[in-house]
């Protein structure tokens, strides 16, 4: 039986923006249950004044009385409020925070320069599968910069060159606001080691150019977790909103009034930190501070789970006729693969493991659209841990054991793959179809029906008691397999 789960909620002060998260639980892949934020552009003025602004605080608070009353409605026990940079900065600040407690009902955590960084590294690490690189959160206020690799992190460091800083400081001139990110850049140590690496955009305002880059390009998967560019195409879609700004984007109607002043700003610090970090490539994370607060708070066992491997538990748990089966057939697929003496990297096996899982949530689907649905619901799942190349050999794979062998049905994502995640994940439907027809996705079949390759044959060993089981479909779809791996195909009834 699954543990219930108690929700968490964490509420952002930040420079730019005040936002509550409220998630499912505290898990190794927490899914957000309420999302919602208020743009109250705390920061504004700041580096002028030193002040935050009234307005600004008065906006701030409507939306903290609102998220106590959430937060109460959802019967939210476990609240954490969090303030960065304009609370810190400003001489006010803390006057605010004291009104911001009394607001929410919570006691406000002000967070350090340095543990804004980490807790943006924390929120990488937790979803991303092994990272390596420069982890970059800009808000409103600041920039901040952290080295991670795998779980480890460096010491982070943050730069008052957030967007809001950055209008303000340079008077609304993007020319001058280069000035100041270029020498605020110089003494980057995080940077220093970022050549030929990932560099990982946290942040609003990277996301929103994100959006606009996909939008510009046609991307066939409207997921901003894990989107990568490269830092040539970095540099140049950043040129082209420097020079002409965003209102002529295709896409611009998917960002807010509000933040589209900030773009241009963004633009430029990604194209400054590209010059002098020389990344290979930027990838934008949807996951940062709050993420990160919230893999904080797992104990020791929880945070080394995989959380892809972990929500497609769940969602086998929830959706799949029986979940035991599909534990089933991730070792007989081993089992498989291990004779097929094919090179199969860690990463693959792991996205392995994830098709398997997922192989039959979709059951309850129509037939003639099992295999669609499974394509829409992986595609556009919440996953994280997972990139984009990765996302489109799990749906396709699974939406083959549905749809059968070929791929021309108009699945735009293959575009994302190799020739390689492509072959993998037709050998894999193959397997999932001899699978599903020979267990009728029920546990205890799989273990006792092994399907090997011995001397050049695929064979599937059916023991005596089940021989009735080898029907004709079953055959055809051995010899489907068999076709595809090159091989000859083999029922063997053993005694």
């Amino acid at each position: 039986m699954r543990k219930v789960l108690e929700p968490v909620a964490i509420v952002d002060i930040g420079s730019n923006s005040v936002r509550l998260v409220a998630y499912d639980g505290l898990t190794p892949a927490p899914t957000p249950l309420f999302n919602e934020k208020v743009l109250c552009g705390l920061g504004h003025n700041v580096a002028l004044t030193g002040k935050l602004d009234e307005s600004a605080m008065a906006k701030a608070l409507r939306a903290l009385r609102r998220f106590r009353v959430i937060c109460a409605h959802m019967r939210i026990a476990s609240v954490h409020v969090l303030a960065t940079a304009a609370a810190r900065d400003a001489s006010n600040g803390s006057t605010f925070l004291a009104a911001a407690e009394e607001a929410i009902g919570q006691p406000v955590e002000l967070l350090s320069g340095r543990e804004e960084a980490e807790l943006s590294a924390y929120g990488v690490i937790s979803s991303f599968h092994r990272p390596d690189g420069v982890v970059g959160d800009l808000g409103g206020g600041s920039l901040e910069l952290i080295n991670v690799k795998g779980k480890a992190l460096a010491d982070g460091i943050t730069l008052p060159i957030g967007g809001l800083n950055l209008r303000d400081v340079s008077g609304g001139s993007v020319r001058k606001a280069k000035k100041v990110v270029r020498q605020a850049l110089q003494k980057a140590g995080p940077l220093d080691g970022l050549r030929g690496r990932a560099f990982y955009a946290v942040g609003g305002t990277w996301r929103a150019l994100a959006r606009l880059h996909m939008g510009q390009k046609g991307y066939p998967l409207h997921v901003l977790h894990g989107y990568t560019l490269t830092a040539g195409e970095a540099i140049e879609f950043a040129r082209i909103i420097e020079r002409t700004g965003v209102e002529a984007l295709s896409a611009i109607d998917a960002v807010s009034d509000a933040r589209q002043p900030l773009l241009a700003y963004g633009a430029l610090v990604l194209e400054e930190i590209v010059r002098r970090g020389k990344p290979k490539e930027i990838v934008i994370s949807a996951a940062g501070v709050r993420e990160g607060l919230l893999h904080t708070r797992l104990d020791a066992d929880s945070r080394i789970v995989d959380p892809l491997l972990y929500a497609a538990r769940e969602l086998n748990a929830l959706r799949s006729r029986s979940p035991a089966h599909a534990e089933e057939l991730i070792l007989w697929t081993d089992r498989l693969m291990t004779s097929l003496h094919i090179d199969e990297t860690a990463e693959e096996k792991r996205l392995r493991h994830t098709a398997c899982l997922l192989s039959d949530i979709n059951w309850r689907s129509h037939p003639d659209y099992r295999g669609e649905q499974s394509m829409d619901t992986i595609a556009q799942a919440a996953f994280v841990g997972i990139d984009h190349p990765g996302r489109a050999y799990v749906a396709l794979a699974v939406s083959l054991r549905h749809f059968g062998l070929s791929v021309d049905f108009g699945f735009r994502m293959r575009e994302l793959m190799t020739a390689r995640l492509m072959d993998r994940a037709r050998i894999l439907a193959g397997a999932m179809r001899i699978a599903y027809i020979a267990s009728a996705a029920m546990p205890g079949t799989l273990p006792r029906m092994p399907l090997v390759v011995s001397s050049q044959k695929l064979q599937l060993l059916v023991p005596s008691d089940l021989a009735d089981l080898a029907s004709e479909k079953l055959q055809n779809r051995v010899k489907q397999l068999a076709r595809l791996i090159g091989c000859q195909p083999a029922v063997v009834i053993r005694k």
